[in-house]
């Protein structure tokens, strides 16, 4: 299954150091439950579609994580990786959001399929939106405003070969 897993260049060091990021791990995928989200907005959403759903959420979830991690770029990262179906459970929480996984297991820096990084023109946006990110969660306008001003950037590709190399130049 193909899974989107919430990260910060600092765990992205660890993936490549450590050759594994150690389970379990929260991550997002295409799940019942964000394919029936997407059946009740009355959006005919393609699987490219739902898992550029499952990215993004990766990518909001990585705001949460530069929040407790000062010593990372401010910049959003989320891997794409393939896990085994086995691995891999729903969240199990109405709060949650509709594509939340367990993954039970490691995984390696073999699984992922690419990474998925802010350039450095989102930095100061990514900044702004780390400040505020929990107070958006609880629904407050203008911190969603700086967190929406953040997810404006597109997230940068790079395959698997290129994560060493971008971490040098960061």
């Amino acid at each position: 299954m193909r899974v989107y897993l919430p990260a910060t260049t600092t765990i992205l060091r660890s993936l490549v150091d450590e050759g594994r990021l150690t389970g379990p791990l929260t991550a997002f995928a295409v799940t019942p439950d964000l394919r029936r989200f997407y059946e009740r907005s009355d959006a005919e959403a393609d699987v490219e579609e739902l898992e550029y759903a499952a990215l993004l959420a990766a990518a909001r979830a990585s705001l949460r994580l530069l929040d407790v991690d000062p010593f990372a770029a401010r910049r959003r990262v989320v891997l794409s990786a393939d896990v085994p179906d086995a691995a891999v459970t729903p969240v199990d929480d109405a709060d949650a959001d509709a594509g939340a996984v367990r993954i039970a297991a490691d995984v390696a820096l073999a699984d992922v399929a690419s990474a998925h990084i802010d350039g450095a023109e989102a930095e100061d946006d990514v900044r702004a939106a780390v400040a505020v990110v929990l107070e958006a969660d609880l629904g407050s306008e203008d911190a969603q405003f700086a967190v929406d001003q953040a997810e404006g950037h597109e997230l940068a590709w790079y395959a698997t070969q290129e994560i060493g190399p971008v971490l040098e130049l960061l």
